[in-house]
């Protein structure tokens, strides 16, 4: 269990000593609080997402309201990992070469999805974008 807390905390390569591990037990939160931290981010992000697919329906303001829940709901999903290894191994992790074009689709699909219901108005290609993001993230 202790192998698989320094994985996800970012700590497995060396062991840090002397000052180095003063700094990142003062600056890191506990294990017990990252999985709560997990925990209320993931479930955010799904009840967003959620909620942003009920209220497509709504007349007019609808696909404003979907654009915008349903992609904070995946900027949350996607911050709720952070707590498990940490926002900068998260980061180098989503821009390896293995998983570059994924990221860039999804970030792009997160941005156009917004100008697309904000902007352009365009009901179509706000659901486009959005199915685009699910199969970026699941990539």
């Amino acid at each position: 269990m202790d192998k698989l807390k320094r994985v996800l905390s970012g700590r497995d390569a060396e062991e840090p000593s002397g000052l180095a591990e003063v700094v990142i037990d003062a600056t890191s939160l506990g294990w017990g609080t990252r999985v709560k931290g997990f925990i209320a981010c993931f479930a955010i992000g799904c009840l967003c997402s959620i909620l942003g697919s009920c209220l497509l329906w709504i007349p007019k303001k609808g696909l404003v309201l979907f654009a915008v829940f349903y992609t904070l709901g995946n900027i949350a999903s996607i911050g709720s990992t952070m707590f498990l290894m940490g926002p900068m191994k998260q980061l180098k992790r989503m821009f390896e070469p293995t998983r570059l074009i994924a990221t860039i689709v999804m970030l792009l699909c997160l941005i156009l999805t917004l100008c697309s219901a904000f902007w352009w108005h365009k009901a179509g290609l706000a659901l486009l974008f959005c199915i685009l993001q699910f199969f970026a993230m699941a990539w």
